[in-house]
This record gives C-alpha cells, sequence and structure tokens, in this order.
C-alpha cells in the first residue's frame, strides 16, 4: 500500500462519505471509490485497485458494493470488509425505503428532484474522469485496448452478454499471459517477485481453515433466516417467497442490475403480484437517483409485495418485505468476497492468472465507457431511442428533449474535476446545489 494503513475510526468516516455519495451506478461508484482510496487517500495502490475490481466484475451481486467490502477488508480484515460493504449499501436503502413508504401513501414520490438533478449531471462528469484515469493505467499495450474496444463494441453495440464478454477477455488475457511465460521462461512466484511484494497482513493469506469456517458462518448467516422464514410462515408466504426469490437472485445477478431488471421485472409482477408494470419503472427511477448500487430497486419491490400481501399493516409489512430483501439481496455478497480475497490476493502472484485478470481489467474499460455512454445520454437526454441495424443496436437521442441545465452542470464539474482537481465532495456539493437552483427557477423537472 502506498500508505499507512488508516485507523479503524477512519475507515468508518470515510466510508460513511462514499457510501452518502455513491451516486451514477458502478461506473460512478468506482470512480468515486478510486479517487478517494487510490488517488486522495492512497491506501490502495492502483494495481490492487484494478486486481479486486477484476474479481468483483466476475462475481454476481453490485460489483461496486463488492469492491468497497473487498477495499475495506484489505484495510481491516472482516470488520473492515463488513463495515464499508454495510456503509455502501445503508444510504441508500434507507432512502429508496423512505421513498417507498411515501410512494405507497401518497400515491407518489416527494419533491426531491432538484438536488439529485444537479448530483446525477455532476457524476457524469466523475465517471468520464474515471474512464481517463482508469484507461491510462490499464491499457498498456495494444493488445488490451483492443480487449477495451472490443467488449465495448460487444455491450453496446451487440448486446451480448456480460458473463461472456468478461469470461472471452479473461481467457484472452490468460492465452498472452502463458505464452509470455512459455516464451521468456519466468514463472510469477519467483523469488525476485516475492521479495518485490509488500508483506502482507495476516488476514490476506490463505488458510483452507479459515476458508471452511468462513463459507460455513456465511452460508449460516444466508440461508438459517430464510429455513426459519418457511418453516414459521409457510412456503408460500410473502417475506418466505421474497427471500426465496431474491437469494436466487443473489447467485445468478452476473454484469448488474440491469441484466436481470427484465426478468425481476416480469416475475414480480406476473408471478408474485408484488407491484404493476408501471411501478417497475418508478422504483427504477428512484433507484437511479439515490445513492447506492442500482440493484436497490429491488428494495422497492420487496417493500410494496410486504406491504400489500403480508397481511400486516401496509406500513409495517413494507418495512418488512425491505428488511427481508435487503439481507437476502447483500448476505451472500460478503460470502463471496471474505471466502474468496486471500486466493485473489495470491492470484496477483501467478502469471496466467495475474493476465487473465489483466484481460478483465481491459474489458472492464469498454464497459465503463458503456456505461458513461448510457448515462451520458440519460442525463443529457430526456428521451433516448434505438435504431436497429441487424444485430447492430444504436442509442439515438431525441434532439429536442437536450437538457441544458444538465449539460451546464455536468461540464462545470467536468472542468473543476479534470482542470482544477477540485475536491470531489465539494464539486458534488455544489452540483447539488446548482441542480436546487435550477429547480426553483424552472429549469430542471421537477
Amino acid at each position: 500500500m502506498s500508505a499507512p494503513r488508516p485507523s479503524f475510526g477512519e475507515l468508518v468516516r470515510v466510508f460513511a462519505r462514499i457510501g452518502v455519495l455513491s451516486f451514477g451506478g458502478p461506473a460512478g461508484q468506482i470512480a468515486l471509490m478510486h479517487r478517494v482510496l487510490v488517488e486522495e487517500r492512497k491506501w490502495v495502490d492502483e494495481p490492487r485497485f484494478l486486481h479486486a475490481l477484476n474479481y468483483c466484475m466476475l462475481l454476481p451481486g453490485p460489483e461496486a458494493m463488492q469492491l468497497a467490502t473487498y477495499a475495506g477488508w484489505l484495510l481491516h480484515g472482516v470488520r473492515g470488509g463488513l463495515v464499508a460493504g454495510v456503509l455502501f449499501v445503508l444510504p441508500g436503502a434507507v432512502v429508496l425505503t423512505a421513498l417507498s413508504a411515501l410512494y405507497l401513501m401518497l400515491g407518489g414520490v416527494p419533491i426531491v428532484a432538484g438536488l439529485l438533478f444537479g448530483l446525477k449531471a455532476a457524476v457524469l462528469a466523475v465517471v468520464l474522469e474515471a474512464l481517463l484515469r482508469v484507461s491510462r493505467r490499464a491499457l498498456g499495450s495494444w493488445f488490451m485496448a483492443a480487449l477495451a474496444v472490443a467488449a465495448f463494441a460487444g455491450i453496446a453495440l451487440f448486446r451480448l452478454p456480460f458473463p461472456l464478454i468478461i469470461l472471452a477477455a479473461a481467457l484472452a488475457g490468460a492465452a498472452t499471459g502463458w505464452a509470455g511465460w512459455r516464451l521468456h521462461g519466468k514463472a510469477a512466484g519467483s523469488a525476485a517477485d516475492a521479495e518485490a511484494e509488500p508483506a502482507q497482513a495476516e488476514w490476506t493469506r490463505p488458510s483452507p481453515g479459515r476458508l471452511v469456517r468462513t463459507t460455513a458462518s456465511w452460508l449460516a448467516i444466508w440461508l438459517l433466516p430464510l429455513g426459519l422464514l418457511h418453516l414459521l410462515l409457510g412456503p408460500a408466504n410473502v417475506f418466505a417467497a421474497e427471500g426465496r426469490f431474491f437469494s436466487v437472485m443473489a447467485t445468478v445477478t452476473f454484469g448488474g442490475a440491469y441484466a436481470v431488471l427484465a426478468y425481476v421485472a416480469q416475475q414480480a409482477v406476473e408471478v408474485y403480484g408484488w407491484l404493476q408494470p408501471h411501478e417497475m419503472l418508478t422504483g427504477l427511477g428512484l433507484a437511479e437517483t439515490t445513492p447506492g448500487p442500482l440493484i436497490l430497486v429491488l428494495v422497492f419491490v420487496g417493500f410494496l409485495g410486504g406491504a400489500r400481501l403480508s397481511g400486516l399493516e401496509p406500513l409495517a409489512g413494507g418495512l418488512a418485505g425491505a428488511a427481508v430483501t435487503l439481507w437476502f439481496t447483500f448476505v451472500p455478497c460478503f460470502l463471496w468476497i471474505f471466502a474468496g480475497a486471500p486466493y485473489v490476493e495470491v492470484a496477483r502472484r501467478v502469471r496466467w492468472l495475474a493476465a487473465a485478470l489483466e484481460g478483465v481489467t481491459a474489458a472492464v474499460v469498454g464497459v465503463i465507457a458503456n456505461l458513461a455512454l448510457w448515462f451520458g445520454l440519460h442525463v443529457l437526454f430526456a428521451s433516448v431511442g434505438e435504431f436497429r441495424l441487424g444485430p447492430i443496436a444504436l442509442p439515438v437521442p431525441d434532439l429536442a428533449t437536450f437538457d441544458p441545465a444538465s449539460a451546464f452542470i455536468a461540464v462545470a464539474a467536468g472542468v473543476a474535476l479534470l482542470r482544477f482537481h477540485a475536491n470531489l465532495f465539494a464539486v458534488l456539493g455544489g452540483a447539488a446545489v446548482a441542480g436546487m437552483a435550477a429547480l426553483m427557477l424552472g429549469w430542471a423537472p421537477g
């Protein structure tokens, strides 16, 4: 690490701020963590941050939340990872639960658009900054640059499945690593490599006994409550059904929230009857404009299901449904990190495995570029359509819906970050104030 390990109290304070300001989907959230943890605090060095990101991109579930957990684990072991992961999710979960309750009781969403309007525009600049920073470090050769371009084209134009893109990039990277090893006759993990590797904390070293204990403990934390819900309430109860459904989602959500939202909407509306078709879009809009991972949209789904079908008073049922959803969506994430991270750290010293993850890093650059494009279009234009030419799908914004206020805030934030290297939290705060001013002047949607 580039700087001394922070105190536990300092870690809590920093990740609390990250959790409150983690807007912009995974691209914005990864950008925020990169800026704070790598650039400003220097708690995690660049190669280790990218290596951790590679692993998290391979996992089911929200990669940004898992990256926060991994970073906290690197710094303070399990308690650091637990605090970092919880603080990353908690602010958005609280806000979205409150907005879900207001939606249920009032039939609409309160006017918080001004603040969120400004933040969303500023996050576009944060995403672009992250894309520039990560691409400069990750694309060190023409081959890695080609992988990034191929990944961007695959996901943006051909809509290839995210796991397929990441797997192909990993295989391509592994092939180059193996070829380099065969060509140069060098294996990672040599004495020279070991000497170059800084001393690591005890918990970052693999231990079969710890792996068994960790896996057993987190499987129990995850699955015992699910068994109790079925035993006490019956499998047909809405809370048991939510626990079962969201446990499955936690194991198959490769590629982030967008990869599974269509399936979730279809099941929640047509199979379980937890909400109406148009309400899924409402929940998605709320999740996009609150901090935390986009998969928090499931909290809105679970809240409405519990409120309407539990037989409890609606608010109490909704709160219980939101709690069940949070538990079974995010507890598995801690299992993936705490069980696997020590072995991922070892993989940094195995040439072909490290090369495979470097291939994933290059693909991630393409994925972030796609997210930046998607996010930028939806921030700057109220309506974005699609043009299809055979297997190619091109996004086409409606130029008449261009939002000059969003563009102004985004450009101002970009200049502040890229030209003047302003403090990120100050930029986001200024953007929020600008958004509120735009709302009061009638320049932003209410």
